[in-house]
Formats: C-alpha cells, sequence, structure tokens
C-alpha cells in the first residue's frame, strides 16, 4: 500500500514537508536560497466544515474570500522574496470583482489555484480560480474566479514598498494586457479613495425597507490571531468579517437565508495594525428584483500608543441574493432611499448594476 503524501502547494515542489526531510536534504533546501524554484502558481485545498456555514449549510462568501487571499499572499510573497535583497511580506492591497457562481457546501473540499499574472514596479497581480469537489461522488465546479493586487512591503519597516522581481511572462501580449489591467485598476482605486469620506449613522426608529433599518456594524479588537506575523491584519480577516456584516445587512432587509452572488472590488487603502479597533460598517445601497447591493466600510481607530486618528482602511460593494428554503431565488424587498444622499447612492448602485448586466449580457446580435 501507497504510504500516505502531504498536499503540497504547487507542481515541481517536493513531495514532502522540508521540515519532515532528513537534516542532509534540510541543508541542501536552505542552501538553495529563495531564487532555487519559485513556481508561478500554486494550489491550497481545505474541507469544509459546519463552522464555515451558514444555517442552510453553505459556505459563507467570507471563508471563501479569506482561503483566496490565503493563496494568493503566499504565492505573491514568494515572487517577492525570489531573488537575493531585502526581504518582505505581500500585503493585499485590492481585489477585483469576485462572483460567486455556485456555492460551497458542508463537507465538500473547496481546491483554490493561485497563479501570478502581471508585475508592475511596485505590485503584483494574481489570479485565483477555486473549485469545489464533492469527495464521495468526485463531481468538481468552479465556483469563484478572482483577481488580486499585492505590493510588497519590507520586514525591517512594514511602511517601505520595495520593489518587485521582474516576472518572465509566457507570451508577449501577456504583460500588454497586464499593463492595461493595471492602470485601470490604479484609476479606479484612487478614484474610491476620494469619495470614502462618509460614515454610516445610525437612526432611531427606522421604517421597515429603508437604508436605517437594515444598516449594521461590527465593532472587533485586532488580536494577534489576526494578525501577519509583522503586525498587520490579513487582507483575508478583513475581508472574512465584511461579508459577515454584509450578510447581516441582507438578511435583516429580506427576512431570509442569503447568499453572496458577488463582491465588487475591494480596495484596501490602508494597513490594519495590531491593537487597532476596526468598524465594520455595512448599508444597503441598491435593491434590483432579486439582488441587493451593500456598501461595506472599514474604519480602523489605532486607540493604544498611537496619535493616529482613525481612518478608512477598506472599502467594497457586496451583492446578496434571497433563497428559499428549497434554494430558490426569492423576490427582494424594494429599498426605499429617504435621504438626498441615500437617493444618490441608490442611483449609482443602479449604474453598476445595469452596467454589471450589460457585461454578463455581452454585445448585442447584429441586425440583419
Amino acid at each position: 500500500m501507497e504510504p500516505p503524501r502531504l498536499i503540497h502547494s504547487a507542481p515541481g515542489l517536493p513531495g514532502t514537508c522540508p521540515l519532515l526531510q532528513p537534516p542532509a536534504a534540510n541543508a541542501a533546501a536552505s542552501m538553495s536560497g529563495p531564487a532555487a524554484d519559485t513556481p508561478s502558481a500554486i494550489q491550497i485545498c481545505r474541507i469544509m466544515r459546519p463552522d464555515d456555514a451558514n444555517v442552510a449549510g453553505n459556505v459563507h462568501g467570507g471563508t471563501i474570500l479569506k482561503m483566496i487571499e490565503e493563496a494568493g499572499a503566499i504565492i505573491s510573497t514568494r515572487h517577492c522574496n525570489s531573488q537575493n535583497g531585502e526581504r518582505c511580506v505581500a500585503a493585499l492591497a485590492r481585489v477585483e470583482r469576485t462572483d460567486f457562481l455556485s456555492p460551497v457546501c458542508i463537507g465538500e473540499v473547496a481546491h483554490v489555484s493561485a497563479e501570478i499574472s502581471y508585475t508592475s514596479k511596485h505590485s503584483v497581480e494574481v489570479q485565483v480560480n477555486v473549485m469545489s469537489e464533492n469527495i464521495l461522488t468526485g463531481t468538481k465546479k468552479l465556483t469563484n474566479k478572482a483577481t488580486l493586487w499585492y505590493v510588497p512591503l519590507s520586514l525591517k519597516n512594514v511602511d517601505k514598498v520595495l520593489e518587485v522581481p521582474p516576472f518572465v511572462y509566457a507570451r508577449q501580449e501577456q504583460e500588454e494586457e497586464g499593463r492595461r489591467r493595471y492602470e485601470a485598476q490604479k484609476l479606479e482605486r484612487m478614484e474610491t479613495k476620494w469619495r470614502n469620506g462618509d460614515i454610516v449613522q445610525p437612526v432611531p426608529n427606522p421604517e421597515p425597507s429603508t437604508v436605517s433599518y437594515s444598516q449594521s456594524s461590527l465593532i472587533h479588537l485586532v488580536g494577534p490571531s489576526d494578525c501577519t506575523l509583522h503586525g498587520f491584519v490579513h487582507g483575508g480577516v478583513t475581508m472574512k468579517l465584511m461579508d459577515e456584516v454584509a450578510g447581516i445587512v441582507a438578511a435583516r432587509h429580506c427576512k431570509t437565508n442569503i447568499v453572496t452572488a458577488s463582491v465588487d472590488a475591494i480596495n484596501f487603502h490602508d494597513k490594519i495594525r495590531k491593537g487597532c479597533v476596526i468598524t465594520i460598517s455595512g448599508r444597503m445601497t441598491f435593491t434590483s428584483n432579486k439582488s441587493m447591493e451593500i456598501e461595506v466600510l472599514v474604519d480602523a481607530d489605532p486607540v493604544v500608543g498611537d496619535s493616529q486618528k482613525c481612518y478608512r482602511a477598506a472599502s467594497a460593494f457586496f451583492t446578496y441574493v434571497s433563497l428559499s428554503p428549497e434554494g430558490r431565488s426569492l423576490p427582494v424587498p424594494q429599498l426605499v432611499p429617504e435621504t438626498e444622499d441615500e437617493k444618490k447612492r441608490f442611483e449609482e448602485g443602479k449604474g453598476r448594476y445595469l452596467q454589471m448586466k450589460a457585461k454578463r449580457q455581452g454585445p448585442a446580435e447584429p441586425q440583419p
């Protein structure tokens, strides 16, 4: 009988963990250095357990987002340390739109594959796919696709961004396409940062179906388990909390089981350090017949040992759908915007919805 093998993260890596290899093999591995053989793709796998899921048995979108970020962080950190030089850790700066194509259920195995697709002078683009596997039947299906951007931060000073080692492209067009994506996300990221000044304020005795009725906030003290070894929060931890708050808003609005349908670009404007108190706030911005858009804002307050004021750390738009007990899509109660700001956000959300709907439908057929 063949002995069990450890699951490793990428083709071409050793079949066993270096820590479990004989001393001689360990010595050889340590002598090779970071530039020896850095793969451009990895895969991580994990079985989904009851504490990963909601009451209907569907895995939380935040759990999937956290796994996506972990895979991206591993491969981008490896690449950024692939040449001799100042050591660094890759920090998440942005996640492009992520669609939840199919739910992952308790007992299934999530296979998260990450691959570097582009590098600029100070950032790394990583493409991530998630496949779910029913280990009883062997059935597999694609559940998520995401694009993430990371920046390398010096281990000596995490406020210092280092240069990214060059990446070898399979074809010339790949670099040109990546450069276009880089410029587009850079512009969108800057535009988002400028309009992130507002905050979510509580309203006494709100009416059902209004923005105030379902808006929710979560206050969380950042502890060591939330952070990297270098004292700032994992991007995946932040995304998981954001999804949790967005889910509460959606459930309060429609009073049914809800699931994450998609996440618009998540922008990380600044690092969140250990010991900060973060406030994750969510509010409904738009509803279509069968979907809800929820804006989620993350504010960080360095309450201990720092004179810095509270600042906006991250922001995103989450889209949820309402489901029946049988898992069928249900109509969503229509949002009732009351203030001028709420009406403006509703129209902006409607624009995003129509734009994404047009993208999914593709170009119109030519008329004869």
